[in-house]
């Protein structure tokens, strides 16, 4: 099997992206960090089809489903004849390797030490099979899950953001290099290429930790505060979005399920120009399950699966569900970290009731309001 580096470059990288991407050896395990919007998961891709030029099994993986999809089709734009890669979950490449009766824990997810020691009584059998691994979004992956896939694959390549931990099942970049073992290679990516600098401005509100990345130059609109009377006065605000901007991807980031299929009702009488979607994490087949991200429209999603995805357009709709928690909670920073960042040109903070909630309160400046 080759190592030497043989890039495969695409014309939307940067060229702080194609010296990150040209600079990994393929070989050996490597965790890559950056903020949102530093093209992670475009880099994701690329990894994933350099590695699979070795003539290795090549998989990238997520833990999310709706990410998955995303990397699915960004890898269709990147095929390399006779370079096959696979873009999969983790849970479906846990059961495919150990068995769909495979060990779980209370939380419902992988019992990791027998997973690992399992995987330590067969090690060696079929290398030639032994797959290399990318993962994005990695630090929604708990640290026992990297030291089973130090011992079950060629290469492990983590692309991360420490301060958008919003899974219980989490590591810190140093909890993943340690699991992953001392030879782990560090690299940073830098830069914004996703939000304007107002919304990047706001996102920074939220930041629980790390270094301050430096603000994108690109400017736009204000983020707006939105106060809505109602279900309905939501729905027709979300309408009128979709009808004055019929090119852009609306995504709706909500917090209840509910919310979510009382939206997709309203939306769906509106007589949107593009058939509202919506995600459902539940669903296993059909047209909850499987979205097509690239289309113009709306696209309803609960905040649990927002992490990777990108909308021209962000509607955080149920900003009130929150009322009720510590305005400074980590885990509460963090979930409005992610949801703002996945706004390229505009982002509506939507809320109803009689009270500003108070992680909204002191955003002058930031904000305009309506």
């Amino acid at each position: 099997m080759t190592t030497a580096h043989t890039p495969v470059l695409h014309p939307d990288l940067s060229p702080a992206q194609r010296d990150c991407l040209e600079a990994l050896p393929l070989s050996g395990n490597h965790l890559v960090s950056g903020p949102p919007g530093s093209g992670k998961s475009l880099l994701a891709a690329h990894r994933a089809v350099h590695l699979a030029l070795t003539d290795r099994p090549t998989l990238l993986l997520s833990r999310s489903n709706l990410l998955r999809q995303l990397l699915r089709d960004t890898l269709r734009g990147l095929t390399v004849p006779g370079a096959p890669v696979e873009a999969a979950t983790v849970h479906s490449w846990i059961q495919r390797r150990f068995g769909r009766d495979v060990p779980r824990t209370e939380d419902g997810w992988f019992d990791w030490p027998t997973l690992t020691r399992r995987a330590a009584d067969t090690l060696g059998e079929d290398e030639s099979t032994t797959p290399h691994l990318v993962i994005d979004e990695g630090q929604d992956l708990s640290p026992g899950f990297y030291r089973l896939v130090r011992l079950t694959a060629a290469s492990v390549t983590v692309f991360a953001d420490e301060c958008q931990r919003l899974t219980e099942t989490n590591s810190t970049l140093a909890e993943i290099a340690e699991a992953l073992g001392r030879s782990t290679g560090r690299t940073e990516i830098s830069g914004n290429h996703r939000n304007t600098r107002e919304i990047a401005a706001l996102a920074e509100h939220f930041r629980t930790g790390g270094s301050r990345p430096a603000l994108p130059f690109r400017s736009g609109a204000l983020p707006v505060l939105h106060h809505y009377t109602g279900p309905g006065d939501l729905a027709d605000d979300i309408a009128g979005l979709a009808a004055r901007q019929p090119r852009h991807r609306i995504g709706v980031i909500v917090n209840s399920l509910r919310t979510a299929a009382d939206l997709m009702s309203r939306l769906e009488r509106a007589s949107l120009a593009q058939e509202p979607q919506l995600y459902s994490s539940t669903a296993t087949s059909g047209r909850y399950r499987d979205l097509d991200l690239s289309r113009p429209g709306v696209v309803l999603v609960h905040r649990a699966s927002a992490k990777g995805l990108d909308f021209d357009t962000v509607v955080i709709a149920d900003a009130e569900s929150d009322a009720g928690t510590d305005p400074t909670s980590a885990a509460l920073r963090m979930a409005y970290y992610v949801m703002i960042t996945r706004a390229r040109e505009r982002l509506v903070l939507g809320w109803q009731g009689s009270r500003l909630p108070r992680h909204l309160e002191g955003l002058d400046g930031w904000v305009g309001t309506r």
